[in-house]
C-alpha cells in the first residue's frame, strides 16, 4: 500500500533519510493529492495502456498510474530517490523502475529506454494497445522530454505531463504571438495541445519559483502526415527559429546553408507566394510546414 505522500509526510521521510530535495534534478513534489489524481485523470488511462513516467519522485503518481495501466515504466535519476521510491512500489507486479537518465543527450532519448519500451509495448495486443507519458516532469527537462519524445518509436498517443506555466503557453501559443517559438510550431504541427489547469506554487513541496500547469497533448496521425520528412521538418524548423525576428529570407538562407543557393531560395519562397521581409515568426503551422516541404524537395533536386 503506498503512503499518503502529504507534505507532513514527505517532510518526515526525508528527514529520516537524511536526504534533500535536489534543486539540480527539478525536485518539485506534488502534494496536492487531488491534483496528482487530475494529471492520471486527463491521459484517461486503462489497461490498454503503456504508460511512461520521468521522474519517479516518491512514487505517489506511480501508483495511481499502475492501478490503471496495463504497465508502467518509470524513470528516475537520483540514486536515493529512487530506493525510497522502490520500498513504496515494490509490491505492484505492473511497474517496471529504470535508475538513469531519460536522455541520452539534449536531442535524444536514452536508447535502452527506447528498447524497453518498444518491448513493453510489443507485450500489448497491437489492436488495442496504447502509449503515454504521464508524469510531474522535472523542470529542468521538460522541453526536450516533450520535443523529442514525439520523434521516437513507438510515438505517444497521449501526454499528459505538469511543466512550467511558461512552457506550456509557449506550446499553445498562436502565430505572432510572443510565445510563439518553434516549439510551438513542432508540437502542433504533429499535436493538439490544451492546458488542463493552472497550478500555484504551493501545491508542491518544496514550492518552485515558478506557476506550473497540467497541459494535455493528443498526437495526430494526420496532422503528422502532412511532414514530408520528419526529421527534416525537426532541423530545419529550429534552424529557421534561432533567429525569429529577423526577415524570413535571411533565415531560410542560413537554414539551407550548403543545401540552397540566394537563387534557389528566392524561387521557393516564390512559388509559395511569401514575401523574403516577413518575418518566420507570422507564418502559421500550415505555412511553415509547407515552407519547409518545399525546401527538402528543392534541396534533394540540388543534390
Amino acid at each position: 500500500m503506498v503512503n499518503r505522500q502529504t507534505a507532513s509526510y514527505l517532510t518526515k521521510r526525508f528527514q529520516q533519510t537524511g536526504m534533500r530535495p535536489l534543486s539540480r534534478f527539478g525536485q518539485n513534489f506534488l502534494i496536492d493529492l487531488n491534483l496528482v489524481d487530475l494529471i492520471a485523470d486527463s491521459a484517461d488511462i486503462d489497461d490498454r495502456d503503456l504508460v511512461l513516467e520521468i521522474g519517479t519522485g516518491t512514487g505517489s503518481l506511480t501508483s495511481r498510474l499502475a492501478a490503471r495501466a496495463a504497465h508502467v515504466i518509470t524513470v528516475e535519476i537520483d540514486t536515493n530517490l529512487a530506493q525510497l521510491a522502490q520500498e513504496e512500489l515494490e509490491d505492484l507486479p505492473n511497474v517496471t523502475m529504470r535508475l538513469h537518465d531519460a536522455l541520452k543527450n539534449k536531442n535524444n532519448f536514452d536508447p535502452e529506454l527506447l528498447e524497453n519500451i518498444r518491448e513493453e509495448f510489443d507485450k500489448l495486443p497491437a489492436k488495442r494497445r496504447r502509449f503515454k507519458l504521464v508524469a510531474n516532469l522535472p523542470y529542468n527537462v521538460a522541453t526536450p522530454i516533450i520535443s523529442n519524445l514525439l520523434r521516437c518509436d513507438p510515438i505517444p498517443d497521449v501526454i499528459s505531463v505538469t511543466i512550467q506555466k511558461e512552457l506550456a503557453d509557449r506550446i499553445v501559443a498562436p502565430p505572432g504571438t510572443k510565445d510563439y517559438s518553434a516549439l510551438s510550431i513542432w508540437i502542433q504541427s504533429v499535436a493538439s495541445a490544451s492546458i488542463v489547469r493552472t497550478l500555484p506554487p504551493g501545491v508542491f513541496w518544496p514550492p518552485p519559483k515558478v506557476t506550473s500547469a497540467i497541459i494535455r497533448i493528443d498526437t495526430d496521425a494526420n496532422l503528422r502526415a502532412r511532414i514530408d520528412d520528419i526529421d527534416f521538418f525537426h532541423e530545419k524548423l529550429r534552424a529557421l527559429y534561432f533567429h525569429r525576428r529577423k526577415f524570413l529570407r535571411s533565415v531560410v538562407l542560413s537554414a539551407m546553408k550548403g543545401e540552397l543557393d540566394k537563387a534557389q531560395v528566392d524561387a521557393v519562397l516564390e512559388k509559395l507566394g511569401f514575401s523574403g521581409e516577413i518575418r518566420a515568426e507570422r507564418l502559421t503551422v500550415a505555412q511553415t510546414i509547407e515552407l519547409i516541404n518545399e525546401l527538402g524537395t528543392a534541396s534533394a533536386e540540388a543534390k
